[in-house]
């Protein structure tokens, strides 16, 4: 199984054009929680920080503070490395007092990042878009 999620992910990546897919920007946030329970929406902000990528959430007052990974499209093959404009994926492991988890985004077409989300010790996904605040 996880072997067919690799190949289905390395496919989605290669597939995904890199023109203007820069993640740094300001997005507006609406997503789901978990087994798709109660909806939010609020506010993301991406920035470069050397390798990586600092990524702030604000949903409902609360503060989410992440560290992400990116991935980029180069030639067809799906390269991972240092933060980059040319990145179309991130991975972010984010903390909010004691709370953690993981998200993955992919860039898409229409300029937003959908992606899916957990916390620590779930077994759960919740969905998220981020559309960019023009």
């Amino acid at each position: 199984m996880k072997s067919l999620f690799a190949i289905l992910f390395t496919l989605m990546l290669v597939s995904i054009p890199s023109a203007k897919a820069d993640p740094v920007g300001v997005y507006q946030v609406e997503g789901t929680n978990p087994g798709g329970k109660d909806g939010y929406t609020g506010e993301v902000a991406v920035e470069r920080n050397g390798d990586t990528y600092t990524v702030v959430w604000v949903v409902g007052g609360q503060e989410y503070i992440g560290t992400g990974l990116g991935a980029a499209n180069v030639n067809g093959s799906v390269v991972m490395g240092k933060a980059d404009q040319k990145d179309i994926a991130l991975t972010v492991s984010y903390i909010s007092g004691d709370s953690f988890g993981l998200a993955f985004f992919v860039k898409q077409d229409n300029g937003q990042w959908n992606g899916i989300w957990t916390y620590g010790g779930s077994d759960r996904i919740g969905n998220e878009v981020w559309t960019p605040v023009k």
